[in-house]
């Protein structure tokens, strides 16, 4: 279930690379404290190792990223497109997320999402936008759900951003048919760049209620519980 803002969003392919006459390959690499996932912890609130590869061809991407989970690990594989409309810039694409090795009679682990997004640059410090994920068959069964998100951030030099989310997840059967439900998640941060390394200092939360529909979905009750995650990572 990948990170979706800063660090703990989509990894991001960076003008750094192997460059071709087709495109850039680059490769990413980061150590967390929690593996955060719109205010859910996927890692049993304990640290992660995750790393991907992406390749970025003009207006066009694909990319792998993965990730130790509370119980195995997370592979994610995407693709997308990335055009721009006067001044609005979009990514349309697709998230597959694949947990190796966790189905079982009961549930289907494996899904994915399709991903609409619209952001502009209010100024050349200040950007805002806007975010919907739609899965027609969510993680473990539990039918159609749809993310939706706002975020902005504000580049306060070429070291420092401060950046943040507010979302809200709806999922049709969380604890079974009949139990629609959502929650909203929120998350804010700063990211310094230093000496080739990123460093994400995140505070993220849920208003998710104990013994509530929506709270099954979680991984345990302390698992939308509020936290501050570090994650330090790097373009190799």
């Amino acid at each position: 279930m990948k990170k979706v803002i800063g660090l703990a969003l989509l990894a991001t392919a960076a003008g750094a690379g192997v460059a071709s006459a087709e495109g850039t390959v680059s490769a990413n690499i980061s150590f967390t404290s929690d593996y955060v996932f719109r205010g859910i912890s996927l890692a049993d609130n304990g640290p992660a190792i995750q790393g991907g590869f992406d390749y970025v061809a003009d207006a066009w991407y694909a990319g792998v990223w993965g990730s130790n989970v509370t119980e195995g690990v997370e592979m994610d594989v995407y693709a997308g497109f990335t055009p721009s409309t006067g001044p609005i810039d979009w990514d349309l694409g697709v998230i597959g997320y694949f947990y190796p090795g966790a189905d079982d009679d009961g549930a289907e682990f494996d899904y994915y999402e399709l991903k609409g997004a619209a952001g502009h640059d209010f100024t050349e410090q200040f950007n805002a936008g806007l975010a919907a994920y739609y899965a027609p068959e969510n993680f473990g069964d539990t039918g159609d759900a749809l993310y939706l998100e706002v975020n902005a951030a504000y580049q306060v030099n070429q070291a420092f951003t401060i950046n943040g989310a507010y979302g809200n997840q709806s999922v049709e059967e969380p604890a079974g048919p009949g139990t629609e439900d959502d929650y909203n998640t929120w998350n804010v941060g700063a990211a310094w760049a230093m000496h080739g390394f990123q460093v994400d200092l995140r505070y993220h939360d849920t208003d998710i209620d104990e013994g509530t529909d929506i709270a099954n979905y979680a991984y345990g009750d302390s698992s939308h519980d509020s936290a501050f995650v570090v994650t330090i990572g790097r373009e190799l």
